[in-house]
């Protein structure tokens, strides 16, 4: 069928963006960002996208990038346009959520057709920094070093000195972000790009972050949700994917597979499982300590075990505070143990100075006051240390709906709040020569909780005339209309999260690995451990180089936790003995993909490796490698199979001329589909 002479030229041939594999970060958002704004130019949803013709435009663009991008910034590119997306002004069409999830869906899309080996690679290169100028690199040696000094999320803290200061003020991360991500892509609304070159490079904001870091920033909960994007974070909460080899001053961080006999074992301390695992452990004892002091309860001096409890408290505000400068304030607030965490340290720095206050002035009254707060932690020490049973499926897909239908009660509460004041003040009113505003504030509260005979019992006392009616009223409304309508409300947000708890959940477990694990600190304390290079290295940076302060802590680190590296190399030898020692990636080891042959069938077989085929060494014979726009058709390559004959012999059979006919039939047959999809897209967007 020959196709209208009036078609949509750029629906048949679109535009694809030209990315070659040294573009710098900034480049390869633009050329994204321009299909995309010039591609997608009707609303759709997510599922439009992903299940329908809308989304046809972004099946070619993914073929595409699969066959010629080798950019290992480009994950990183899109979900950077996924939050640029997200964050400009809605519009009346919804095309800028529409471009959002485009963006999002090749993303996780490309991630699916590439080799494992190459989709960590992808998700964990993190973006350098911006060359600083001579000055700097005189002043801070090597560029871009990682050392002790060095944050998780920098866009999030203070600059280095290898970023530029930022104009806007210190605490607003999230606004430098949006200012860097205006420039990012063209506006719809505007009639020309932003010229980036007079305000310098938007991206700066996101140097340092790896692909998975700015999906968690950018609330990218469907593509941290998928099977290949949770493979790796759980290759890194098992410690099969590690950031550090070598325990040395000199070590620099790099994603890379666990090797047992090259890698230091004291890198094990920075996996996250085990962080965790010592981290209840930390708990359990903590809690010890705080049942021991309250059942000894002693008003006049301090004893020993209350001297470990300050102690205690003392390591987990220094480990909330590291943890908070390490992950930034985002990552920080997106666990919600951490609110726990906060108000752990609160309640124990008021019993802190009540008791010291007490002491001094010899008080009983204020010494159980003291107490009596103390008292409090239990009731965030003892969730805090079941937290661990949010990193399983079922307890942590609830924790998001409670958290969803917390936020709507509370601001439900909002109008209870409203109303009971306006009745209170009425009531008070009228019954002035009856009741005190005290008592009657706790008679409307009874009411409202349920008992509605106690207010037809006093209506007559508070006013003969308008008391009956305005207790009436007020009974109708609180248990009838309110509470029915807040029911209705925390169904209704309840059903609404539990439709995506899974994704709420893989993305609070995905943001609390990313935190344990990626940070640029080499050594990691454990409490109440921590507090020994509190006290005894960090005065020594008045006097010590960096380099120095880095090999003191190493030493330090293997001085003090080698019980702990033991018992984990004992744990991980056990768990070889009985489990086995299985690669958990079969395929990202040496070679050309072979190691996905054995556990895939040959329909679901991962592409090669991306490297290769960047290196131009190595074809695979899977498709078919393009030159580019102007190649008039696929190279030729050889390939060869192996048959065993009866004997057992084997065989070698010379398949290139085949191969070749093939891969010229299949690159015919791929232009005449993407001809057909785009002109069915077409059709359907008319």
């Amino acid at each position: 069928m020959a196709l209208s002479p009036h078609g949509n030229h750029s629906a048949q041939h679109p535009q694809l963006p030209t990315i070659g594999p040294d573009d710098p970060f900034v480049k390869v958002v633009k050329a994204l960002s321009v299909y995309f704004v010039d591609e997608l130019a009707l609303p759709s949803t997510f599922e439009q996208l992903r299940t329908t013709s809308a989304g046809n435009k972004i099946r070619i663009l993914v073929e595409h990038l699969v066959l010629n991008c080798t950019n290992l910034a480009l994950v990183n590119a899109l979900l950077t346009l996924k939050w640029h997306f997200s964050t400009l002004e809605s519009d009346d069409r919804g095309l800028n959520e529409t471009r959002a999830n485009a963006c999002e869906i090749v993303a996780w899309r490309f991630l699916t057709q590439v080799s494992e080996r190459d989709a960590v690679d992808f998700c964990l290169y993190e973006l350098p920094p911006v060359q600083a100028t001579e000055e700097s690199s005189d002043a801070n040696g090597i560029e871009g070093e990682a050392d002790e000094r060095t944050d998780l999320l920098q866009q999030f803290r203070a600059q280095t000195s290898l970023a530029p200061i930022s104009p806007a003020r210190p605490g607003s991360k999230r606004v430098e972000l949006l200012r860097s991500l205006s420039g990012m892509g063209i506006d719809p609304s505007d009639e020309a790009p932003v010229d980036t070159d007079e305000e310098g490079d938007p991206t700066t904001s996101f140097t340092g972050l790896n692909g998975l870091e700015i999906a968690a920033v950018a609330d990218c909960k469907k593509f941290l949700s998928q099977r290949v994007v949770q493979k790796i974070i759980t290759g890194i909460w098992n410690g099969d994917i590690t950031f550090w080899q070598s325990m040395s001053t000199h070590s620099k961080k790099k994603p890379q597979i666990y090797n047992k006999r090259k890698s230091d074992p004291f890198i094990r301390l920075r996996v996250p499982r085990y962080i965790k695992a010592f981290e209840v452990l930390f708990f359990a004892t903590f809690l010890a300590l705080y049942y021991a002091v309250l059942v000894e309860r002693n008003p006049y001096h301090i004893t020993p075990l209350e001297i470990c409890l300050y102690i205690w408290l003392a390591a987990f505000a220094y480990d909330e505070v590291s943890e908070f400068i390490d992950a930034g304030s985002i990552f920080y607030a997106v666990d919600i143990w951490n609110g726990c965490d906060v108000i752990i340290i609160l309640i124990g720095a008021a019993f802190l100075v009540t008791r010291y206050v007490g002491l001094v002035q010899d008080s009983n009254s204020i010494t159980d006051t003291a107490f009596d707060i103390l008292s409090l932690e239990a009731l965030f020490m003892v969730p805090r240390i079941c937290s661990l049973l949010s990193l399983h499926p079922y307890f942590g897909t609830l924790i998001p709906c409670l958290k969803e239908m917390a936020k709507d009660f509370v601001k439900f509460m909002v109008i209870v709040v409203v109303l009971y004041i306006g009745f209170l003040t009425t009531f008070s009113l009228l019954g002035r020569g009856t009741f005190t505003l005290s008592e009657m504030s706790w008679i409307l509260i009874k009411v409202f909780f349920g008992s509605s005979y106690l207010g037809f019992d006093i209506m007559d006392d508070i006013n003969a005339k308008l008391g009956p009616p305005l207790m009436l009223i007020f009974i109708t409304m609180t248990n009838i209309l309110l509470i029915t309508s807040l029911i209705s409300i925390l169904s209704d947000s309840f059903s609404k999260v539990i439709s995506h708890a899974r994704e709420e959940y893989l993305f609070v477990y995905s943001v609390y690995v990313l935190e344990a694990s990626t940070g640029d600190r080499l050594t990691h304390f454990y409490p109440p451990l921590n507090l020994i290079p509190l006290i005894f290295i960090r005065p020594l940076r008045l006097f010590f180089s960096s380099e120095q302060l880095r090999n003191t802590r190493i030493i330090l680190l293997k001085v003090t936790h080698s019980p702990i590296v033991a018992a984990i190399w004992l744990f991980e030898a056990t768990n070889d003995h009985l489990m086995g020692t299985a690669r958990p990636f079969p395929s990202m080891g040496p070679g050309t993909g072979r190691g996905t042959e054995s556990i895939l069938p040959p329909a679901k077989q991962q592409r090669p490796f991306l490297s290769d085929r960047a290196n131009s060494k190595t074809h695979s014979g899977q498709f078919t490698e393009f030159g580019g726009p102007d190649s008039p058709g696929p190279q030729n390559y050889h390939v060869t199979s192996k048959k065993e004959n009866g004997k057992g012999d084997v065989v070698v059979v010379d398949n290139t001329d085949l191969e070749a006919k093939v891969a010229d039939l299949s690159l015919k047959i791929a232009e005449l589909t993407a001809l057909i999809m785009a002109q069915q897209g077409t059709m359907g967007e008319e």
